[in-house]
């Protein structure tokens, strides 16, 4: 196996991760959040922090470094305008998903104390579950627009 087919099938990989586990976390987090039950978002709350922080954030790692192996060993130039799109939507997807690793801990802590406290869930977590929500669809879209960028390739 070649070092370019290694880091093709990592970079890959990695993308499924990052878009796999972003989509399973706003799945879980959705279905939790339509019971009401804040003993029920704290323990999924718990499991899609863990899920961020071991899955999501290993793949935004992993994936600009396998990306620009690929670009040296393809040839491509840096600022070859497909993959400067790439980089901008990148970039507007980590500034949406920063702030929601915030936000779901912050969901999850309100939900704990709210479920030991055996109360409703408190206006703050509906305030943030909506910034959550909002924050969600531009970094979704961005990832389906990058999956566009690496395989079509378009010439602007």
């Amino acid at each position: 196996m070649t070092a370019y087919v290694l880091l093709k099938i990592v970079h890959i990989l990695s993308g499924a991760v990052l878009f796999g586990t972003g989509a399973g976390i706003a799945f879980f987090m959705l279905r939790a959040h339509a019971t009401k039950d804040a003993r029920t978002v704290a323990e999924v709350g718990r499991i899609v922090v863990l899920a961020d922080f071991v899955f999501t954030a290993t793949a935004v790692v992993i994936q600009p470094i396998s990306g620009l192996g690929l670009i040296h060993l393809q040839g491509w130039s840096l600022t070859s305008p497909w993959l400067l799109a790439a980089y901008g939507l990148y970039v507007l997807i980590g500034v949406c998903w920063l702030p929601v690793v915030w936000i779901q801990y912050r969901m999850m802590k309100l939900a704990e104390q709210a479920a030991g406290e055996g109360a409703a869930l408190p206006s703050a977590y509906h305030r943030l579950f909506r910034w959550w929500f909002a924050l969600g669809w531009p970094a979704f879209a961005g990832v389906l627009a990058i999956y566009w960028l690496m395989v079509a390739k378009p010439d602007f």
